[in-house]
């Protein structure tokens, strides 16, 4: 286990986004793509904020870049079928991905250099296991962000108690999960408004990546950086702790997050 502290989280993001850069050289090197593992929500913003500035000032060919989102809000219409939320929905993973990743990043590259609209996936709802077969087939995650609820360790939408060898699939989000996206989606007026159901990768997707980067920052995920941090392996209690069954890993903490003061 690899963990590194840093004083801010701007700092963890421009360690994460020179490693993810590094990553781009080498495939587009190579002249493949780069499969990159992204989580929505407050945790990665400061990776994908560094990642705009620094290829502000030196522009970098991103059109190999496969952004693989690992999850989406779900809710049945009036059929009872399930669908995924709409993008304009202010909790949309899709929405987020978005504004905030694709935009800004966008923003700063020549046409030719800007990530794909096709090379922004998501697991179809309609058939989640299709998802694993495409990241497959497609060579495979380089690296994936991952982020840890703070109530719960819920990654992605995976509850405790999720199986490793867990794939892409609906999932119904447990109570302190639902309650976690509370303040990360602060425009829910209350627990009822968050959707109960929706389409997360796996444990085992997550585990597939050649690097996982468990980034966690802020007095809120103490006892994130604790559980994992002290943990032997894989723990099913606290499903971000995914991270160290995967065959590469770091840890990413702020010194608040690593603070072992209750």
């Amino acid at each position: 286990m690899t963990v590194r502290l840093f004083e801010t989280p701007e700092a963890i993001g421009n360690h994460a986004a020179s490693h993810l850069l590094a990553g781009l050289g080498a495939a587009r090197a190579a002249g493949r793509p780069y499969l990159l593992g992204c989580p929505t929500g407050r945790t990665p913003r400061p990776v994908y904020a560094a990642l705009a500035e620094a290829l502000r000032r030196e522009p970098l060919d991103l059109s190999h870049l496969v952004l693989v989102m690992m999850d989406e809000y779900a809710s049945e219409d009036g059929g009872g079928r399930l669908r995924l939320a709409d993008p304009s929905a202010h909790f949309s993973c899709r929405g987020f991905a978005e504004r905030e990743i694709v935009a800004p990043i966008n923003a700063v590259l020549p046409q030719a250099f800007r990530i794909r609209s096709e090379n922004v996936w998501f697991p179809d709802v309609d058939e989640p296991a299709a998802y694993d077969k495409r990241i497959a087939d497609a060579g495979g995650i380089d690296c994936f962000l991952v982020a840890s609820g703070s109530g719960d360790g819920h990654v992605a939408f995976n509850p405790p108690g999720s199986e490793l060898a867990s794939l892409t699939r609906i999932v119904t989000l447990a109570e302190q999960t639902r309650i976690d996206n509370l303040k990360t989606f602060p425009a829910f007026e209350n627990l009822d408004a968050v959707p109960r159901r929706g389409v997360s990768v796996g444990l085992q997707t997550i585990r597939s990546a050649r690097h996982c980067m468990l980034l966690l920052w802020g007095r809120e995920k103490r006892e994130a950086f604790r559980r994992v941090s002290s943990a032997a392996g894989f723990d099913a209690d606290w499903p971000a702790s995914i991270v160290l069954a995967a065959a590469s890993h770091d840890i990413l903490a702020d010194h608040a997050a690593a603070d072992n003061r209750r």
